[in-house]
């Protein structure tokens, strides 16, 4: 597994990830993690590779789109010196574009989204090890507008990946494995806020990334 004895492992994005966590570091036990794919992947870590003492923080924060990871970026990521960061970001920096159309200044489209992103990993890459997840959309009907945008931007995460040769997570796929089975809104009623099977398809999507052994 890529995650190393004593690894600290920062895991960051927007609502999906953040889940209820504690403020101002979500760290620790009684929900400190929050109700989602993160307190998953601890407890998975934790119960499997109980050895390796991996520590597991949740910096998520509701409603933020890659422009608000820039700006929290040293406090948040750089100053908890991580061994790993996983980032899902991109979710919001579409939605926006479909829920507010009138409100451009919150739309964050694919130039800014892919320059932001890129030099963040650019960065990061430097101290610690990376780990990009791509945004999702529960929608099995890939005609629909905003599935396209977030494909597009999900192309633009696996790109930036090959180029920066840190790991992937293809969340989407993992997401359109299960949609071949079960009714999108049995996995989230508005498409993006996953259920707890949900959370438990991004957290084995991206252990299985890391090489977990189940």
């Amino acid at each position: 597994m890529l995650l190393g004895k004593n690894s600290k492992l920062v895991m960051i994005g927007d609502s999906i990830t953040d889940c209820g966590r504690n403020r101002p570091i979500g760290e620790g036990y009684s929900g400190a993690l929050g109700n989602g794919y993160v307190s998953l992947v601890d407890a998975l870590l934790g119960s499997v590779y109980f050895h390796h003492g991996i520590r597991v923080v949740n910096v998520g924060s509701s409603g933020e789109t890659v422009r608000d990871l820039r700006r929290r970026w040293q406090s948040d990521v750089v100053d908890l010196k991580p061994n790993w960061v996983s980032i899902m970001i991109g979710i919001n920096d579409v939605w926006r574009q479909f829920d507010s159309p009138t409100r451009p200044e919150a739309h964050v489209y694919l130039d800014e989204y892919e320059a932001t992103l890129n030099d963040l990993v650019t960065e990061t890459k430097r101290s610690s090890g990376v780990i990009l997840m791509t945004p999702f959309y529960i929608e099995p009907n890939r005609e629909d507008p905003m599935r396209q945008q977030m494909d597009r931007y999900g192309d633009t995460v696996k790109r930036l990946a090959l180029q920066h040769d840190v790991t992937l997570v293809d969340t989407q796929a993992a997401f359109d494995e299960v949609l071949d089975h079960y009714y999108a809104a049995t996995l989230a009623g508005d498409r993006v806020h996953p259920t707890l099977t949900g959370h438990m398809v991004i957290a084995r999507a991206l252990l299985n990334a890391l090489g977990f052994l189940w």
